[in-house]
């Protein structure tokens, strides 16, 4: 954590993303791509016959890829105004043989653009690892609470019975979606390449004497050695911002599944059915220290609202490009992007402790369950008192008028439901079906339908697939600071 005190630190960095997430973004990490992309472009255009680079002059800028004069660097860059310049000169200072030979037919988007590729593609790599271990964890939960039967709810009122691993599996199914997002977003992702100050190559069409062929062999190089597949075969001076805007919507909907299981945490914690993780010593309130604040719950809502309108940033950069590039995106850019990979990371870290730490509390909900059984169980009375040669429509209303007075009993009187109790006892029921085989009719798993077998179904079909693919990048929570 940082030691200063008297400036604004960022708490995404300080609080929320691992030092791994906040070294790919940093300074840094950028600066040494960059050096990275020239020295790249240098030898694929030595390796074309460009007769005037030499090795040595590559073996100098290699030497020297890691080592960044950043005082240097920000004392050109205050007098010129031109950060990619900037580190140019203070590369050329330290590289006198091959500062001829630098940055040769590139324009700044090279190192730029490329640059953000790269970092973003390995962004998406930590995302997809902190994906998979939520998805791992929640598995876990889905699969030892497959049978543990809850009241489910619609419009946040009793509606029917489900289990609570069919419910973490509507959690699951969120993030299976995000995860395909963005496995196709990774593997569709390319690289900017080397186009030249508009995209038309025409500086590299020079340097090649007017040869296409060789001007595309020059791109298929460096886009190999900086570990790309593909590059997008046209772009302005950058690519095209449509791909920022792309990605941060990936990560805005891994923040809409994150939210939305938080949200549901909170209102079970509420209902005391299940809390997050709280730890020994864990303080829940200055004032009430009896509390147990869903803190992490409510930390992964604040991210991700953080996210989700971050990714309007990039939205309204990609529709306001004009023509081959304007610089209205670069001041956004250099927050929106960074802050979107931090801030999901950070939920997705609370997301994962919250579901390996999430603790069920089956008395809690087999007493709810109780509670609303004999209102949920009330049409499957109906059909079996009419089968036994009861009038429907009386029943009904018997039915519909002892509602109604235990519901107020209940609300006005603070008791039991006596539902069936006051069913079992009414002339108009005990005439056409057994007491005994009422009260039977209230098993709680008579009412789940499928729900234990949707569990297993998924598991088995979509989850473990998905985990087997991933193996290598389960692990345990990552350890929360705060």
């Amino acid at each position: 954590m940082s030691e200063r005190h008297d400036t604004y630190q960022n708490p995404l960095v300080d609080r929320y993303a691992s030092p791994g997430m906040a070294r790919l973004f940093s300074d840094k990490n950028r600066h040494t791509t960059w050096r990275r992309l020239w020295i790249a472009l240098a030898e694929a255009e030595k390796e074309l016959g460009l007769k005037n680079i030499t090795k040595a002059q590559i073996d100098e800028m290699k030497t020297h890829q890691d080592d960044i004069p950043y005082d240097e660097v920000r004392r050109v860059e205050s007098r010129i105004k031109h950060d990619v310049m900037a580190h140019l000169r203070a590369f050329g200072d330290q590289c006198p043989a091959a500062r001829p030979i630098m940055h040769l037919g590139a324009t700044s988007a090279y190192v730029l653009d490329n640059t953000d590729l790269i970092i973003m593609r390995s962004g998406l790599d930590i995302i997809r690892q902190r994906l998979i271990g939520v998805i791992d964890a929640l598995s876990k939960q889905a699969r030892m609470h497959r049978d543990l039967v809850t009241v489910a709810f619609t419009h946040y009122q009793p509606s029917q019975l489900t289990t609570v691993g069919k419910r973490v599996c509507l959690w699951l199914q969120d993030f299976l979606l995000d995860l395909e997002d963005l496995e196709y977003r990774v593997n569709t992702l390319r690289f900017r390449g080397v186009k030249g100050a508009t995209g038309t190559q025409d500086s590299f069409m020079a340097l090649m004497d007017g040869d296409s062929t060789e001007v595309k062999k020059l791109e298929e190089l460096v886009t190999k050695k900086m570990g790309f597949s593909a590059s997008y075969p046209v772009t302005g001076q950058t690519y095209s911002r449509k791909i920022d805007s792309q990605i941060l919507t990936l990560l805005s909907g891994i923040a809409q599944s994150a939210h939305k299981f938080s949200n549901d945490i909170r209102l079970l914690q509420n209902l005391r059915e299940a809390e997050e993780p709280f730890e020994a010593e864990q303080v829940g309130s200055s004032a009430m220290p009896y509390k147990r604040n869903p803190v992490l719950s409510e930390r992964i809502a604040s991210l991700a609202r953080l996210v989700i309108c971050g990714s309007l940033n990039p939205a309204f950069t990609a529709a306001g490009q004009w023509f081959e590039r304007t610089l209205d995106d670069s001041a956004n850019r250099r927050i929106s992007i960074p802050q979107a990979f931090m801030a999901t990371e950070g939920l997705l870290n609370l997301a994962h402790n919250v579901a390996a730490g999430l603790k069920v509390n089956p008395k809690i909900i087999g007493r709810r369950v109780r509670d609303e059984l004999p209102f949920m169980a009330t049409e499957r009375i109906l059909m079996e008192a009419v089968k036994g040669g009861g009038d429907r429509q009386a029943l009904h209303e018997r039915i519909r008028v002892h509602s109604m007075e235990s519901t107020r009993l209940i609300k006005e009187g603070g008791g039991d439901n006596d539902l069936l109790d006051r069913i079992a006892t009414d002339p108009e029921f005990s005439t056409v079906i057994d007491k005994k085989h009422l009260y039977q009719m209230l098993e709680p798993k008579k009412f789940i339908g499928r729900a234990p077998e949707q569990v297993n179904d998924f598991l088995k079909e979509m989850v473990t697939p998905a985990l087997k693919r991933h193996k290598h990048l389960i692990e345990d929570p990552v350890k929360l600071t705060v």
